[in-house]
């Protein structure tokens, strides 16, 4: 009968004759259990090794004798080993066998390796577990290869997720550590970081680079250059080669190229010796045919030297990195020319006037929307009034800021017109829609459903008080009363501009003097965090807190009400009233008779005389004049003159007729038609505003004014000016 030598078992068949059969097959069966592929051994059901291939020993640095017959936990003793005795155990209780994969350090190997262990039964011929079988297979490279699948796989995800140059280099430092490298450093051309655009195809010289992000798997990162700061690469250097040659460049501290070129910087020098850095992969960073930097990848002394294998992993993370990159220090131009933009359509420092004191803030999104189309504005009007006007176009981006521009200037235009708030909305209603018919290049298209705008129109006056708001599907005004109430003023909200088929509604109100009116767009209350009732709130409160000044109180509310990363861009405006003195202020009704311009002549001159301004008697008589006569002869009353004595000297003319006067140029022989053109000559503005009763001419001019030499002269001879009740139709209206 033939015995297995290593059990003791009868071998199939016990004659001679069946020996001679069976010889090759048992030599047949010793080769593939020594030749195998697996580190194979055998265990019987009290777990004493009955047999062990020479790879489970040249495994486990142990010689066949040292193994056989002994248990596994006494010849190899650590946890990872009773964790295997226990599933060697399991498998002798269930006859189910048992697969694991682990990695991990063993004795036999220098660096951690991953293993594929397979437990399995052994049964006799009635089903019977008489032994288990043990095989571990050295899985490394499939294992890595899935790890670099899984690698890129999560590259294409987490690496680009905003528009931020710094945050996308982190991305691509985060994604290497550990799995690739055990330090990852990302430099880029100091032209890139601030969004310029670098010069095409490869670099050659010494290089000077910006360092964007690092990292270490460590935590401590062993570099000689602080974020942020500039670095001088030599033309030896591995991130000049691969810049260089457009290629990856794999070097380590076997190559005398390596070690020459950090010998240039002795920091890095120490950097590299204390962390145990051996090998190196640098990768150039390049997109769209621009070179943007390079990506440095390097390992420590318990990693292996990158391979090749290594290099198109690396190459492409960095190529996910580099459109990426690109993409955005394409928006960082791009939003950088729209914030120029947008801050030079802003107003770039409020006008002077009397009316209210004002402070405002534009802040962009921080997000990839960033710059639009919030303004704010404050337009000084007749009579020392002053319109607060804000406003939110549609969008992002230079679109939205050269609308804006639009807008902002068509509101200007249309103040100008001292138009009520709610006609100005409906004429500026009217503009949207056509701005949005137009195609590309201004001809008539197909309308842009994505073109609107809100807006929020304010016209305060400082004599009377009285303010008048009207708001196009804007957000409504806040006023803070000198008690320290808060109120959301109660006014028709109307549609957003460029929707038209309804007209737009206004609310008068007195204010209180020092009463602060607030302005502000949906950026500012409206968030993905919240909506925008709790965000009405939150300015409620930051409303509620007194400030020394409004530069201040602008500060508290962007503090307080914004997130820290706006979604959206948010303008605020913030206004303190004012009022001007009653002695600022001369009225007076006058009666509908010829003769009553005398009288309303010398009462002018006496109220000058009383302001110590006798020098703009002359001028402001014959203004008053012209403008009372026009009342008395082509319009109904009540009449009234109005003298303003605020940065300018302002003479209001009131009637009850709705006809305008129109300026025109009288010919040779014309009788009359001069009047109001003598006007227009002797002050620095003039015009007229319709009012619910009437209309309103007024006329201004710098005080302290002099009668400009030679201007009566080019009207011809008008006769004695001390007596200008005999004019004959001085104030034509033509």
């Amino acid at each position: 009968m033939t015995v297995d030598t290593h059990t003791n078992t009868p071998l199939a068949g016990g004659t001679g004759g069946d020996r001679r059969a069976d010889a090759p097959s048992a030599r047949i069966t010793e080769w593939a259990f020594d030749q195998s592929p697996f580190a194979v051994a055998v265990h019987d059901t009290d777990l004493v090794c009955l047999r062990v291939n020479d790879r489970m020993c040249r495994m486990f640095e142990m010689t066949e004798d040292q193994i056989r017959g002994r248990r596994l936990t006494d010849a190899l003793p650590g946890p990872q080993f009773e964790a295997l005795a226990r599933y060697m155990r399991q498998v002798l209780d269930t006859g189910e066998p048992v697969h694991r994969e682990t990695y991990r350090k063993v004795p036999g190997e220098d660096l951690e390796r991953a293993w594929s262990v397979s437990i399995a039964p052994l049964k006799d011929e009635r089903g019977r577990t008489c032994a288990v079988w043990v095989g571990v297979l050295d899985i490394t490279e499939q294992y890595r290869a899935r790890q670099r699948l899984a690698l890129v796989n999560e590259a294409s995800t987490a690496i680009g997720s905003t528009l931020d140059i710094t945050r996308t280099a982190r991305e691509l430092v985060d994604v290497a550590l550990p799995r690739l490298a055990d330090v990852a450093i990302v430099d880029l051309l100091d032209s890139v970081v601030g969004g310029g655009e670098p010069r095409p195809g490869p670099v050659s010289a010494t290089v000077v680079m910006r360092r964007v992000a690092h990292g270490s798997a460590g935590g401590e990162v062993p570099s000689a250059v602080r974020l942020g700061d500039v670095d001088h690469y030599p033309e030896s250097s591995p991130a000049v080669r691969a810049l260089t040659g457009g290629e990856p460049v794999l070097t380590g501290s076997g190559d005398p190229a390596f070690l020459s070129s950090i010998n240039s910087n002795p920091q890095r020098v120490e950097a590299v010796l204390e962390h145990g850095l051996h090998s190196l992969l640098t990768v150039p960073i390049r997109a769209r045919g621009i070179t943007l930097g390079v990506a440095t990848f390097l390992r420590g002394r318990d990693r292996e030297p990158f391979g090749p294998d290594d290099v198109p992993i690396a190459e492409e993370l960095t190529a996910r990195a580099a459109v990426c990159l690109d993409n955005a220090r394409r928006y960082s131009r791009e939003r950088a020319t729209a914030l120029a933009l947008q801050r030079s359509l802003l107003p770039q420092r409020f006008p002077e006037q009397s009316a209210v004191e004002v402070a405002g803030r534009y802040l962009p999104a921080s997000t990839h929307s960033g710059v639009g189309g919030d303004w704010f504005d404050v337009i000084p009007l007749s009579g020392s009034r002053v319109a607060l006007v804000a406003g939110d176009v549609v969008g992002h981006g230079l679109y939205a800021s050269a609308a804006m521009g639009r807008l902002r200037t068509a509101v200007r235009t249309l103040a100008d017109l001292d138009l009520p708030p709610d006609e100005l909305l409906t004429h500026l209603d009217d503009l949207v829609a056509r701005f949005g018919g137009e195609g590309d290049d201004g001809e008539p298209g197909e309308q842009d459903p994505g073109l609107g705008a809100t807006c929020v129109y304010a016209v305060y006056d400082p004599v009377s008080r009285l303010c008048c708001i009207a708001r196009a599907g804007h957000c409504p005004p806040a006023l803070v009363t000198p008690d320290g109430t808060v109120d959301f003023l109660d006014v028709p909200a109307g549609l957003p501009l460029g929707l038209g088929g309804l007209p737009f509604e206004s609310v008068e109100m007195e204010l209180p003097v020092g009463s602060t009116l607030v302005l502000y767009t949906n950026g500012l209350v409206e968030s993905r965090d919240h909506d925008i009732d709790e965000g009405l709130q939150r300015l409620r409160r930051a409303l509620t807190r007194t400030s020394p000044s409004l530069e201040t109180t602008c500060e508290h509310i962007l503090g307080s009400v914004l997130p820290e990363r706006p979604m959206d861009d948010a303008a605020l405006l913030v206004a303190r009233t004012r009022v001007l003195k009653p002695d600022q202020v001369a009225t007076w009704d006058i009666p509908t008779d010829p003769a009553a311009v005398a009288d309303a002549r010398r009462k002018v001159t006496e109220q000058l005389s009383a302001w110590g301004l006798g020098d703009a008697a002359f001028v402001t008589e014959l203004v008053a004049s012209e403008l009372v006569t026009n009342a008395i002869r082509h319009a109904e009353g009540p009449i009234r003159l109005r003298l303003i004595l605020d940065r300018t000297l302002t003479c209001e003319v009131s009637d009850g007729s709705e006809t305008a006067p129109h300026l025109r140029r009288a010919r040779a022989f014309d009788e009359g038609g001069r009047g109001l053109l003598l006007v227009a000559q002797l002050t620095q503005s003039w015009g007229t505003r319709h009012t619910a009763h009437g209309k309103t001419i007024w006329a201004e001019q710098t005080l302290l004014a002099q009668t400009p030499p030679g201007v009566l002269g080019g009207f011809g001879d008008f006769g004695d000016l001390d007596d200008l009740d005999d004019f004959d139709d001085l104030g034509d209206l033509g």
